[in-house]
């Protein structure tokens, strides 16, 4: 009896290997959904001292590692279940890609040999292949002695250049397989310096800051890259001593204060249009900018000064007349040393034309921000919640929706870096209890959740997760009953509801207070302020169900003219 305790306190298993792996990089939080083959597998990780955090469904839980690496500049790691689990979890590995966040998606897998020879195993799937095309890197462990090797050039991968989303693939097998205690030790692999500093190229920079002097008109950009560098204290440096107007993305905004006075956010048309040159910092000229040309920036003649990590980036819809490839912090280190003691800020009338516009939109929103109506209007209701995180400026904001997104994303000034996070760059839906979840774990600080009532519908039994886990979170959802209104008809003259159309008088507080967690339910702007208030004073697991009026909104918030008008009518 003595020998067989000997012998099998001389063994590792995969389960082991894995968790080793994990920790020794100092990777300690999983996002996971349980279930054959990786059930045992979360509760050895708890035993071994991990945070292993169970969902309701694997996308949301791929949306909490994909913020949770955006957040802390290390993977955020997803672990599923093989095929069903796995094809949940595709959709977060995906977004992560696009939007550049390192993350980790971990998914148990069917025997090669039976996969390959489509026998009909359980959940058979080649999750390898299917992978491969939506992340930036997909690997495969098929030995034990493989799996310190496997992790480390998934989690290099993950935040190393343009970061992004990493495929592992571990099948059931590999998890039960032994292997000397000794020998499987000197397989885990520390990594060291994952994601180097990328300097930029002296001449580069020169030509950037030349270009920069030439301007007439000129204004930064700064994107959700910027703000993953965390590299703050450069930008801010940055965009004060050069004293150009900025604008910030969405995800960038707090990197200075939305009420800096060179913020040219309520000023953004303007700003686009009449600029001559146009300096991007960890931003892309995708959708989100009009791809740099079109109405949206007018007629004015635009050079494009672009600073990115990623090479190919560079003249992806308009050329780019000064190119600085590195890494965020470098580069804005660069700019700070080569700009000297003798930089000229731009004209004052250009500063002065974006400071007027700028007051005079902030004048004409104000008193709309003000009003108490009930029904609420989309300005009252966001007015209150302005009020709330001026106030709480550490606390984190999680945002989606169609019109609840836009009008948020302009209502809501922010004052902190990483403090706003939402949908991204695909608009993505559902975002929300994920993000929420991971913001409130990966930082201790108290999270307010504002989503329209169809994106709560996607993710919406997560407020079971955050009940369970006592989290300091707060989700106020605008119910105006639909999508972008609560007002449609069907056509046909039917008895079904018009596909915009939700149940009447919907009481998602119920579902709240159903887990254990509190729920309230608002009908004005100063019962909303109150009960936000008392929820992020208590820290408990709230939601508020804050009746919009029905007629509020319009189609697709402001990018209706995305959805395509058919002019052929049949009847």
């Amino acid at each position: 009896m003595a020998e067989n305790v000997e012998e099998v306190a001389t063994l590792t298993d995969g389960f082991n290997l894995v968790i080793d792996s994990l920790q020794l990089n100092d990777i300690q939080t999983i996002y996971n959904v349980p279930g054959i083959p990786i059930t045992d597998l979360g509760r050895y990780m708890q035993a071994a001292g991990m945070r292993v955090l169970s969902f309701r469904h694997e996308q949301n839980a791929g949306y909490a590692a994909a913020i949770a690496g955006f957040l802390t500049k290390k993977p955020g790691v997803c672990m599923t279940v093989s095929a069903p689990g796995f094809l949940n979890g595709l959709t977060a590995l995906a977004h992560a890609t696009t939007n550049c966040f390192p993350m980790i998606l971990i998914s148990g897998s069917s025997e090669r040999e039976i996969v390959d020879l489509q026998q009909g195993d359980y959940e058979e799937m080649d999750q390898l292949a299917i992978a491969k095309p939506l992340c930036k890197a997909a690997y495969r462990v098929l030995h034990a002695e493989d799996i310190g090797i496997g992790i480390a050039r998934a989690i290099r991968a993950a935040v190393s250049g343009r970061p992004g989303g990493v495929y592992l693939d571990l099948p059931a097998k590999v998890l039960a397989q032994t292997m000397d205690i000794e020998a499987g030790e000197k397989t885990l692999v520390k990594v060291i310096d994952a994601a180097p500093r990328q300097l930029p190229a002296p001449d580069s920079v020169a030509r950037a800051l030349d270009v920069l002097k030439g301007a007439e008109r000129p204004l930064i950009i700064l994107g959700k890259g910027a703000a993953y560098a965390q590299a703050d204290d450069a930008i801010r440096e940055f965009v004060e001593k050069s004293g150009i107007p900025y604008l910030p993305m969405s995800m960038a905004k707090g990197l200075l204060p939305d009420t800096h006075p060179q913020s040219a956010g309520a000023a953004r048309s303007l700003a686009l249009k009449e600029s001559d040159v146009v300096m991007l910092i960890g931003a892309r000229l995708n959708w989100l900018l009009s791809h740099g040309k079109g109405r949206t920036w007018g007629d004015s003649p635009k050079k494009f000064v672009q600073v990115d990590i990623e090479p190919k980036e560079m003249d992806s819809n308009v050329e780019i007349v000064a190119p600085v490839v590195g890494d965020i912090g470098s580069c804005v280190q660069a700019f700070l040393e080569g700009m000297g003691k003798d930089w000229v800020a731009p004209p004052a009338t250009w500063t002065g034309a974006i400071k007027e516009k700028v007051d005079t939109n902030v004048a004409r929103m104000a008193p709309r921000l003000q009003n108490n109506n009930v029904p609420m209007d989309y300005q009252g209701a966001l007015g209150a919640l302005r009020i709330i995180i001026r106030e709480r400026p550490d606390a984190i904001l999680v945002n989606e929706g169609a019109n609840t997104l836009d009008f948020t994303r302009s209502i809501i000034d922010m004052y902190q870096p990483r403090k706003r996070l939402d949908v991204g760059t695909w608009g993505v839906m559902g975002v929300g209890m994920g993000t929420a979840i991971a913001a409130a774990v990966e930082t201790g600080k108290p999270v307010l959740a504002i989503e329209g009532d169809s994106a709560f519908g996607f993710s919406g039994m997560e407020i079971e997760t955050i009940s369970r886990y006592n989290l300091p979170i707060c989700v106020v959802v605008f119910n105006n009953g639909g999508i972008y209104q609560g007002t449609g008809v069907n056509p046909s003259g039917g008895a079904d509801a018009a596909t915009t159309v939700f149940v009447k008088d919907a009481r998602y507080d119920k579902m709240m207070e159903a887990f254990g967690g509190v729920g309230v339910h608002v009908t004005s702007p100063d019962e909303l302020s109150q009960a936000v208030n008392a929820a992020m004073d208590s820290g408990k697991p709230t939601l508020v169900n804050a009746v919009i009026d029905e007629k509020a909104g319009t189609e697709s918030g402001r990018i209706g003219s995305l959805n395509p008008q058919s002019v052929v009518v049949r009847k």
